[in-house]
């Protein structure tokens, strides 16, 4: 069968975003770049949010003090407890979710150079006079699909090169079977077919894998306890003369750092966290196929 139309695609937030602003007139590849540059603006919104809703806590704690000092910090503790246990569960959750989809994309990469590896070396088994015409489609393929994860900011050069992509994909396909049919070799079919529907394959598993991020409430969910958090850090410190803007700021910092690198790592090829270097495989591959 021929191969599976297979695009790149974002999360569902990602995928609003660009279809909203769409429908206004924008470009997709420079919407992609702006919802990106927007992550950095998000957590810098958040650092703001936690150090104003520490403060918050704090005035509502020197209040209650005034009026109740002895019952101001009364069940305090437990609620406390409870919100930075599910808050340090959450960061858990997704941190280690996100680590460990970005080990499956650098693993995925692999898997791609592989899988077309296997292909390059079984056009061997096709006669001499087939060769050549595959080859140089293979070169081809293979440099769409480095120059896909090379553009990943621009959605617009992606969705060309994806659209170049499969249609290599089709002519290699076309070309490999009418070769393994006119040779009447058995192994050309039963070696050479297979590697090809694996190295077109990979393809749809890279696209699916670049879609898989957790649903967009559990990140609001980590900004809401993480600002209920501050609050109850800011109503322990009523009780302090002066306002410690150590620890406020500290953990500010520490929590707003966490979200950032969590969905970084969500998105490996546009922010500081990249799997990059995982395609140097796919171009010593094409280096080898000179």
């Amino acid at each position: 069968m021929p191969p599976p139309s297979t695009g790149h695609g974002f999360s569902c937030t990602a995928t609003k975003f660009v279809s909203q602003n769409i429908a206004k007139g924008k470009r997709p590849g420079r919407i992609m770049a702006n919802f990106l540059t927007v992550i950095p603006l998000l957590c810098s919104g958040l650092f703001i949010g936690l150090l104003l809703l520490i403060e918050a806590g704090r005035r509502l704690g020197v209040r209650r003090l005034a009026t109740d000092p002895e019952g101001a910090r009364a069940g305090a503790g437990t609620v406390e407890g409870a919100v930075f246990a599910l808050l340090g569960l959450l960061i858990a959750f997704t941190f280690s979710g996100a680590a460990s989809r970005f080990d499956d994309r650098r693993h995925l990469v692999a898997e791609e150079a592989n899988a077309i590896g296997t292909a390059w070396l079984r056009i061997d088994v096709l006669p001499a006079s087939a060769q050549p015409p595959l080859r140089h489609l293979f070169r081809q393929y293979l440099d769409s699909r480095l120059a896909t994860y090379r553009q990943a900011g621009d959605a617009d050069a992606v969705r060309a090169e994806s659209v170049r992509s499969r249609r290599l994909q089709q002519e290699i396909w076309t070309l490999a079977v009418n070769a393994a049919r006119d040779s009447g070799s058995a192994p050309a079919q039963i070696l050479l077919l297979p590697a090809l529907n694996a190295m077109i394959d990979i393809t749809t598993t890279r696209a699916m894998a670049a879609q898989i991020h957790p649903p967009a409430i559990i990140f609001i969910m980590l900004a809401v306890l993480a600002l209920a958090g501050a609050m109850f850090i800011g109503y322990g410190m009523a009780g302090a003369r002066t306002r410690s803007w150590f620890h406020s700021i500290g953990f500010a910092t520490v929590i707003a750092a966490a979200v950032y690198v969590i969905v970084d790592i969500e998105y490996p090829r546009h922010g500081l966290i990249r799997v990059d270097a995982a395609d140097q495989v796919l171009v010593e591959l094409r280096r080898a196929m000179n």
